[in-house]
């Protein structure tokens, strides 16, 4: 069969029926466009873009792109049409425009289909109890009847593989399965989007007469468009429609985001493939290997050209076993994993991820329709050198310096906007100063929705983020809310935000007296603290809140910590170890001192759970203000037989639980580790069971190594020693024989002169 051939009667539109994002199909349409050589081409896809049909020859607008479009008054509320360099419709709009051909869009008016679809969510409750239909997957069922089970392989074999024309054999196989599905196949959005479709041509062939047509849709709605019908019933299909005013305008799209079931439903599994296929002049399999050579050799994996060669040769012979007129993507990947990979799915899972699918991001010319925020987003990341990329990649940032400093402002604001472009990390290098950031960055085709929905806030970043942070504050629920926003405001240099949050912080802090929620608030506001300083920013109106904040918990904190069950006092102990952390950041000595009497009276007062009085006896050994000596007494106390197992043993896990270094304190300390033997000793068997829990949490935070050696000490006990020359604190007793031999070296190694005594 020709490029040229028609799959409709002579005189009729010619109608090619195409696979959305083929490059077998892209291919043929440009092949048969330039055999008919019509006088308008109609693409589906939604008639308010023909506005910006022109800005497809844009050389600055680089596929994958997509068409956006969001109603006006919910931006959230969206749709994508994408279109990949090999997507049948982007070939078809290319074509005209290089031929200065008229270009259409006739599906469904986006007015209409997103206000059907909102209308649709509204009822989704009551159509699934109903029982909705599920549209089936025609190519799928088209690959089965031929005896295939993937229908990607039975379209690489039939229409990728094959040069020539295949639009009248798919509009028959399609004809033939409307059939033969019946009502099982119809899909009432369908029957809308065709009848509008059907207008649209007929109103074309009027104008420009049938022979001049030349429609590109997918071969699922070829036989709907030869279908006869009367203007009068195709206009009753479309009577009383919602409709929305929405706007529409060009947006990067990703390989990825091509992998996925979005826009025309139809996701790819393999758009780095297909797109390798349509861009390769000749030999695709011999490019293709090379390509995944040229990843692994990147790597560090030794892969030679004689691999490459072992590698097409295995494809080829796989592809004349399999039947396969070609090797496709199955037997490339089958021999890359034999012969490049040897046989290991780890670097294969890699090929799949950079080449398979791919991390290609399209762009977007300047003069495409954008929301005024969106512009000023883009003007920023030009100016900060912050281009988006599909592939995710680290940033590191110093803050003494102006540029990083201001993509810290930048990345903070959009982040309290809802554009998570960017997400705080770990740093790799480990470094935990307040003058260091790192982000990791990831730029997602739906974050320009978001930049949309964001763009009621304002028309720049700065004022948008500021809006919504005053907006934020006054509509905070919790005092730990505002707190947290007092911090983004800082972080994100929004100083005129500043103020308003500041008020509210003040009001809700002087009316909360849940001294948990005071103390779930203060460490972010010590936090904001020390952001601001780094940054320069003036924080005394945050120092004074702060300290009222800090003076309160330390008032109400005795009280809230009497009379509490267990779960209560986890949660207490967990807010005096915040409130522990926040203070330690202060420089502040009053209020270091302030603090340190609290935990003091808290280590020994009668009623505070256990928990919280081992755990302030901790704070304060690990601070030097309780000596060995205390700290000894206060746990012979807290494990003396006058004491409910249950509470000792609560004591102990405030005291050496959480991991915070407490296996290696009673190995070191043979008075603790012999105080907690002899109580675990005598504890009664019939309360035993009822601590074992507690206990094994406590001990299982512990290292390995700790465990094992607190396990020997235990062994050996107390003063004595299950082996010749160690006691219990595994302190082995001095062999001078021994020690006298590497005297000599050590004085080497310490530079002591021989003579020395």
């Amino acid at each position: 069969m020709t490029a040229g051939a028609r799959t409709t009667p002579p005189g009729g539109p010619l109608l090619l029926g195409i696979r959305h994002h083929g490059p077998g199909s892209a291919r043929a349409v440009a092949h048969a466009l330039d055999a008919a050589a019509p006088c308008v081409v109609l693409i589906e896809g939604p008639p308010e873009a023909d506005a910006l049909v022109p800005l497809a020859a844009d050389p600055d607008m680089r596929p994958p792109v997509a068409l956006l479009a969001h109603l006006v008054d919910e931006p959230g509320k969206s749709a994508f049409w994408p279109f990949a360099e090999f997507s049948p419709e982007w070939a078809a709009l290319r074509w005209a425009l290089a031929h200065d051909v008229p270009v259409r869009f006739i599906d469904l008016p986006a007015a209409h289909s997103l206000a059907l679809r909102d209308a649709e969510d509204v009822e989704k409750g009551e159509e699934r109890e109903e029982g909705e239909q599920v549209r089936i997957d025609p190519l799928g069922v088209l690959a089965e009847a031929a005896g295939y089970d993937d229908a990607e392989r039975w379209w690489e074999d039939v229409v990728e593989h094959r040069r020539g024309d295949a639009f009248a054999a798919l509009g028959e196989a399609m004809e033939e399965l409307r059939a033969a599905c019946g009502e099982a196949g119809e899909d009432r959005r369908d029957a809308v989007r065709e009848a509008y479709m059907r207008l649209q041509v007929r109103a074309a062939v009027k104008e420009f007469g049938a022979d001049g047509v030349a429609v590109v849709c997918g071969a699922w709605h070829v036989p709907a468009l030869r279908t006869k019908t009367t203007v009068t019933a195709d206009r009753a299909l479309l009577k009383g429609l919602p409709k929305a005013k929405v706007d529409m305008t060009w947006v990067p799209w990703t390989h990825r985001r091509l992998a996925r079931a979005s826009g025309y439903g139809a996701g790819i599994e393999s758009p780095g493939w297909y797109g390798h296929l349509f861009s390769a002049p000749d030999r695709p399999v011999e490019r293709w290997l090379t390509r995944i050579a040229g990843l692994l050799r990147e790597e560090d994996r030794v892969v030679s050209s004689a691999h490459v060669i072992e590698a097409v040769r295995l494809a080829e012979t796989l592809a004349v076993l399999r039947g396969r007129p070609l090797a496709g993507l199955t037997e490339t990947l089958d021999a890359a994993r034999a012969v490049l990979c040897e046989g290991s799915d780890v670097p294969l899972s890699l090929i799949h991820d950079r080449l398979v699918v791919g991390d290609v991001l399209g762009e977007v010319p300047e003069s495409a329709p954008a929301v005024p925020l969106q512009r000023d987003l883009t003007r920023q990341q030009r100016s900060l050198r912050l281009k988006p990329a599909a592939l995710e990649k680290e940033l590191d940032l110093d803050l003494r310096g102006d540029t990083d400093a201001a993509r810290s402002r930048l990345l903070h604001r959009l982040r309290l906007l809802g554009v998570a472009w960017g997400e705080p990390a770990r740093s790799a290098r480990g470094s935990t100063g307040t003058f260091r950031e790192t982000w990791r960055l990831r730029w997602e085709p739906e974050l320009s929705v978001r930049v949309a929905e964001a763009g009621v806030w304002g028309t720049t970043v700065l004022g948008a983020a500021t809006a919504k942070a005053e907006a934020d504050a006054i509509g905070a629920s919790a005092l730990a809310d505002v707190t947290a926003l007092a911090e983004h405001c800082l972080l994100a240099g929004l100083s005129e935000a500043l103020p308003v949050v500041m008020r509210v912080l003040a009001d809700r802090a002087a009316l909360d007296a849940d001294v948990g929620h005071l103390a779930q608030a203060l460490p972010a506001l010590v936090r904001a603290l020390r952001y601001g300083d780094v940054r320069g920013t003036d924080t005394a109106a945050l120092t004074e809140v702060a300290a009222g904040l800090a003076e309160r918990v330390f008032v109400g904190l005795p009280p809230a910590c009497a009379g509490l069950d267990t779960d209560a006092a986890t949660a207490m102990r967990g807010h005096v170890d915040a409130v522990h952390a926040a203070v330690g950041l202060l420089d502040d000595t009053e209020m270091r001192a302030r603090w340190r009497s609290v935990l003091r009276g808290l280590a020994v007062r009668d009623g505070v759970a256990g928990a919280i009085r081992g755990r302030c006896a901790r704070i304060l050994l690990d601070e030097g203000e309780l000596g060995d000596e205390d700290a000894a007494r206060l746990m012979g106390l807290a494990l003396s037989p006058g004491t409910e197992p249950g509470e000792a043993a609560a004591w102990i896990e405030g005291f050496v639980g959480g991991g915070a270094g407490g296996g290696l304190l009673l190995v070191h300390d043979e008075r603790l580790l012999g105080l907690v033997d002899a109580w675990l000793s005598g504890v009664r068997a019939e309360a035993f069971t009822d601590v074992l829990p507690l206990l094994r949490r406590t001990f299982s935070v512990f290292e390995p190594g700790v465990r094992r050696s607190l396990g020997e000490l235990v062994r050996r006990g107390p003063g004595g020693s299950a082996e010749p020359g160690f006691g219990f604190g595994g302190v082995e007793s001095v062999d001078l024989e021994r020690a006298e031999a590497v005297v000599p070296v050590v004085r080497l190694l310490l530079g002591v002169g021989a003579g020395s005594g």
